[in-house]
Order: C-alpha cells, then structure tokens, then sequence
C-alpha cells in the first residue's frame, strides 16, 4: 500500500513539473514569435496600416490586409497572454486586454494610430 502510495505521489509530482515546464516552453515561444513580429507590425503602424484597438489587438486602420497572416497571429498569440493573465488574476481576458489596451496607449509611439475606450481613434 506504502509503495503505491509514493509511485502515485512520484508520479503526480513528474506530471506536474512536466506540464509546468511545458507550459513555461510555450509562454517562451509566444513570447520569441512576438519579439520577432516586431519590425513587421511596427512598420506596419509608421504606414497607418494598422494601429492598436481599444481591446488590446491590432487592428486594420485602412481597407488593406498588408501581412495579414503576421498581424493575425499577433492577435492570437496577444490572446492566448490575455487568457492566461486573466486566469492567473482572476479576471476575464477581456478585460486584461483593455487594461493593456490602455498602456499601449498611453506608452506607444508617437504617429502610431490609438483607439479611445469610446472607439473613436487618434494619432499620437
């Protein structure tokens, strides 16, 4: 019974620092993809291309779709982090993605389009 008792335990406690480190491996290769995304949607932004909505994503200013693919998995990936926090925090990822709507916003770069909590947008 002792010896079934500590494989169960041995066994729970691998699966738990594997789906740990699993997890923590995730989080490190959104993180490098969105790190790489970088010049991409920033060059995107000094076109007016697209600018940061008031939820948190990036969203199309003009009738084009210029790298939609890379601006489509920013948003992913921004919504994956979203759900995650908000998980963590206890609140709906919703919401996390305002609150870093507003940082972006009030931290972002100067010429870059910005959405107001009213949906009205702004150049900076």
């Amino acid at each position: 019974m002792r010896k079934n008792f500590f494989f169960v335990s041995s066994l729970f406690l691998f699966l738990s620092c594997f789906l740990f480190m699993v997890s923590l491996a995730h989080f490190a290769s959104i993180k490098e993809r969105m790190a790489a995304r970088i010049p991409t949607i920033n060059a995107l932004k000094d076109q007016g291309v697209i600018g940061e909505n008031n939820k948190g994503f990036l969203e199309y200013r003009t009738g084009g779709s210029a790298q939609q693919a890379v601006v489509q998995a920013e948003n992913n990936d921004r919504a994956t982090v979203y759900a995650a926090i908000g998980k963590n925090q206890g609140a709906p990822p919703a919401l996390v993605g305002e609150r870093r709507a507003a940082m972006i916003a009030q931290h972002g770069q100067a010429g870059h389009w910005y959405q107001k909590p009213d949906g009205t947008w702004y150049k900076k």
